[in-house]
């Protein structure tokens, strides 16, 4: 836990935004940042999510503050970024972290599919940085975007994440690079497989695990923990001359390449298919 290594009064009276910070990934790192004594604003489509995320940062210490906003649409995360601000006060740190997947391969993968993965994932990456500028601006605070491994490996049946992942990486840099005048630093985190979140379902699943054990040198799984406490470790002045960075979080996965992966879900495909 986060609070094990770092003073839990570190972000005390801080704000994050997260963007799909209902479940998952997203909704650790906002349980992270609350054990350091942030407050927390989520965003997401589902209400029904965003209330169980908000009733499990609530459990944690946070005051929070939850919006229905799709991050394709720049309007409403606009208007939730700013009701955030109104509500808990100017935002130290934003995590964009919504993203969409599906496994395809390329010529199967339609553009409407394509186009509804890289609006989800960059163009909502976009909005959500681009509309907590001016929060981020006044506090000199922080963006975290939440990239993934097809951003620099490329990984059979993921074309259209892998492109948005890219576009991602870049974002950051040029935030990074554009921003920091301001004192705003831009970094992104790269979660390798993590058990149990809804990524790793559609990617296989508990039947996938035992491909991915064998292509991450650790040999195990991670946990949600070990992405949101790097995530947490970002908003904190122990990383204040962090920015443009690209931190993979996977066990050593990305040293491996994706063969095993494209070769299995390929061979399970072809016999779903059959």
């Amino acid at each position: 836990m986060i609070t094990d290594f770092i003073n839990p009064e570190t972000l005390r009276g801080q704000v994050a935004f997260i963007t799909g910070g209902g479940s998952g990934i997203n909704l650790a790192i906002g349980k992270a940042l609350a054990r350091l004594g942030a407050n927390v604003g989520i965003c997401g489509r589902t209400a029904e999510r965003l209330e169980t995320g908000r009733q499990e940062l609530e459990r944690v210490g946070a005051k929070v503050f939850t919006a229905v906003a799709d991050v394709r649409d720049a309007g409403a995360v606009q208007d939730a970024v700013s009701a955030c601000g109104e509500v808990l006060g100017p935002i130290n740190f934003a995590v964009c972290g919504a993203a969409g997947n599906f496994v395809a391969p390329a010529e199967a993968i339609s553009p409407n599919g394509f186009r509804t993965v890289v609006e989800i994932d960059l163009l909502g990456a976009f909005h959500a940085a681009h509309a907590c500028f001016e929060q981020l601006r006044l506090t000199r605070g922080a963006l975290l975007f939440v990239s993934g491994g097809q951003s620099y490996v490329p990984f059979a049946y993921q074309a259209h994440v892998g492109a948005a992942k890219a576009g991602i990486d870049n974002l950051m840099a040029n935030l990074a690079l554009e921003w920091g005048r301001y004192g705003i630093r831009a970094n992104s985190i790269v979660p390798g497989p993590v058990e149990g979140t809804e990524g790793m379902n559609r990617m296989g699943g508990a039947d996938a695990e035992v491909i991915w054990k064998k292509m991450t040198p650790l040999g195990r799984m991670g946990k949600l923990d070990d992405v949101a406490n790097v995530a947490a470790f970002l908003a904190t002045p122990l990383a204040s001359y962090v920015s443009g960075a690209r931190i993979a979080v996977d066990g050593g996965q990305n040293l491996t390449g994706s063969h095993v992966f494209n070769q299995a879900i390929g061979d399970a495909m072809d016999v779903s298919k059959g």
